[in-house]
């Protein structure tokens, strides 16, 4: 596993940089693990972003998630944590990405960050 989670994360080159167009990416089987019980947490996740010179390659997207299987971490900071690795891998025109996680205890949480205009 690297050091950072955020090294895995792989690129292009838009093909298309003079046009804005909006790429939706959903990983409907995203889990983290709850911090304070160490019970799993299960979502989806709805990533759509304006790309800018840069595209995230999605096989990598993938593998980035997948390392949250294990990570002790809280619904808001991972939402925030994954924004703030793509931001800096791909510096995306605009980016959102909704963070709707499975009910536990009768609620649910839905978690929106935005980068961007």
């Amino acid at each position: 596993m690297p050091a950072r989670f955020a090294d895995v994360l792989e690129t292009f080159e838009n093909q298309f940089p003079q046009r804005d167009y909006t790429i939706e990416i959903v990983c409907p089987e995203f889990t983290s693990v709850c911090p304070k019980t160490g019970q799993p947490d299960f979502g989806v996740l709805t990533l759509r972003y304006t790309p800018d010179r840069k595209c995230v390659e999605l096989k990598s997207l993938k593998l980035y998630l997948q390392q949250f299987r294990n990570e002790g971490i809280f619904y808001e900071h991972v939402t925030n944590r994954i924004v703030d690795d793509l931001v800096a891998a791909i510096e995306p025109r605009w980016l959102q990405l909704v963070a709707d996680f499975n009910a536990r205890g009768g609620l649910t949480s839905r978690i929106t960050v935005t980068f961007g205009g």
